[in-house]
């Protein structure tokens, strides 16, 4: 038990399945789908990655807040994920930058941890048996709890992107001279990805998730970005504002993106038993053999099998085989599934952006 631990929770999956730990952060009850992060830091991104909106997360990691919290490394204006579970939670952090704790910062936002359960045991339940709707409580029993999670909607069953995409448009300029005008579609942008194509000369204008193509194209884009969001990709009126998009202006879809593009291009997607979150995930290019490590924050994937001939896989994962990356033998488009923006180590995968301006300097 820590300092910011003194009440007894639980967290209690679908399943039935029931972990006891000790409260932290706010002392709220709250649901969500249960997924595991595999990084060993980073912890204030994810609470603040649109990602994970939604979710109940669990970094793997035993010792978690042990750095605090500043204000320089946030990914949007709040906590997205509904829950935080850790195997302990650090109460005297130790960095220069550090303004608070974890549980102070949960707390003040009204978001719910728990601490002191077995975060690899939960873990291995969600590897074996896939990721799980659970409920989190510091009031209700077990019994109880399981009743009021099967009572509530599933993950699936929600629109997230329309929660966490920005409400109206809004302009960025550059860290210096304008190179390019880019169009963000905000499914759930990271600040580091706006960050980066700033400092890489692009003057932004960032959407909502529900702008028409249409309306896209009369702002005059050199290129378009369609970013990383929550949920199942399976959402008509974003496909219908990439396919308006394609073969008319160079296209880079991160993540959320990436599989959109795979479902406009005539491909499935599916949901994967418990998704790629961490910074540790292999991915090879198809092209050169090389192998990068990336960051990844996904539940979903493109089905390879769907894709037709016209559309190239340019990078695979060496966990699974599931699709990384997107080209079109016709149209200038570049697709990456994993977080081109993270820095898991190497800053080797910002190469993507890169490639995308240099699509985006040749006029597609």
């Amino acid at each position: 038990m820590t300092a910011s631990s003194s009440k007894k929770a639980i967290l209690v999956l679908e399943d039935g399945t029931v972990y006891q730990g000790y409260s932290f952060g706010a002392e709220v009850d709250t649901y969500g789908e249960v997924v595991f992060n595999t990084s060993m830091m980073g912890y204030q991104e994810m609470l603040t990655d649109p990602s994970y909106a939604g979710q109940i997360v669990v970094p793997t990691y035993p010792m978690v807040g042990n750095y605090g919290i500043n204000r320089f490394d946030f990914e949007s204006d709040r906590i997205q994920v509904r829950g935080f579970v850790v195997r302990e939670d650090c109460h005297l952090p130790s960095h220069w930058q550090s303004g608070q704790t974890l549980h102070q910062y949960l707390a003040e936002n009204g978001i719910p941890g728990i601490a002191g359960l077995d975060t690899r045991a939960l873990a291995r339940r969600l590897r074996v048996s896939g990721v799980m709707m659970g409920f989190l409580s510091c009031t209700l029993g077990p019994e109880e709890a399981l009743a009021r999670l099967k009572s509530l909607p599933r993950y699936d069953e929600t629109d997230f992107v329309k929660e966490v995409g920005a409400k109206e448009s809004y302009r960025l300029e550059p860290d210096g001279e304008a190179r390019y005008h880019i169009v963000v579609v905000d499914c759930g942008v990271k600040r580091s990805i706006l960050r980066i194509l700033r400092g890489l000369g692009c003057a932004l204008t960032v959407v909502p998730p529900t702008t028409p193509g249409e309306d896209i194209l009369r702002l005059g884009p050199d290129g378009v970005v369609v970013s990383p969001g929550p949920g199942d990709p399976a959402l008509p009126y974003l496909e219908a504002v990439v396919r308006a998009l394609v073969g008319r202006k160079p296209i880079m879809g991160i993540c959320l993106g990436h599989q959109l593009l795979g479902r406009v291009f005539g491909g499935r997607t599916f949901k994967l038993k418990f998704g790629h979150r961490g910074g540790n995930h292999p991915v090879r290019d198809t092209a050169t053999g090389q192998v990068y490590i990336t960051a990844q924050n996904h539940g979903y994937a493109v089905d390879a099998e769907s894709l037709g001939p016209e559309v190239e896989i340019t990078r695979v994962s060496l966990n699974d085989g599931t699709v990384e990356g997107l080209a079109h033998h016709e149209y200038p488009v570049l697709s990456i599934q994993y977080h081109s923006e993270a820095s898991p180590g190497p800053r080797d995968t910002l190469n993507s952006f890169e490639q995308f301006l240099e699509m985006v300097e040749r006029g597609g």
